[in-house]
């Protein structure tokens, strides 16, 4: 069993399970290949001059399996509460079971609906339909959280970024019972 499962790997979940990794989590991250990024011309993101989609979602995904994210590719199509995780249902019939899962789903909100989680409508142009979370990104569905767009944050990538960041330190601390923090420092 996974201690941590991240559903999409596009800027909010890739950012969550670089968090989840580096902390020590046993991390799943599941990827449909379906990220809107991948059509994205970047000049808004901090830290970078300007970035094709693409290149920053591979990115994304290399600084997860760094710190020992598994990546693995798939679709998610249903998940279900165990009592002391989550069930990941997969499109070809395969399925992972996770202590939690952060939904990180971009614009696709079927998942969360297939799966009974509470949505509502969509701020952001052309987003109709997200997942309903609270401050710290919990959903309806016990142990499961969105993150990104897919949870009503701006589709901007370093919004997206920085709220699967936020949502991955909430699922962290839950794990490890008191607040997580991670700060690097420069090496000399």
């Amino acid at each position: 069993m996974y201690e941590v499962a991240i559903i999409g790997a596009g800027p909010a979940g890739a950012s969550a399970a670089l968090f989840t990794a580096k902390a020590g989590k046993k991390t799943l991250l599941l990827d449909s290949d379906q990220s809107m990024t991948k059509r994205a011309w970047i000049e808004n993101h901090y830290g970078v001059a300007e970035i094709a989609g693409p290149e920053l979602v591979e990115t994304g995904k290399k600084q997860a399996a760094k710190f020992g994210a598994e990546l693995k590719q798939g679709k998610a199509v249903k998940l279900e509460s165990t009592g002391g995780g989550v069930r990941i249902e997969t499109e070809d019939g395969g399925s992972y079971e996770a202590q939690h899962v952060i939904v990180a789903t971009g614009v696709f909100a079927d998942l969360a609906q297939a799966s009974g989680i509470d949505v509502k409508a969509g701020a952001e142009p052309r987003i109709k339909t997200v997942v309903d979370v609270d401050a710290e990104g919990r959903t309806s569905l016990d142990r499961v959280w969105a993150a990104g767009t897919a949870a009503g944050v701006s589709v901007h990538t370093i919004v997206t970024a920085g709220d699967g960041a936020k949502v991955a330190i909430n699922v962290i601390s839950e794990l490890n019972g008191e607040r997580y923090v991670d700060h690097d420092v420069l090496k000399s």
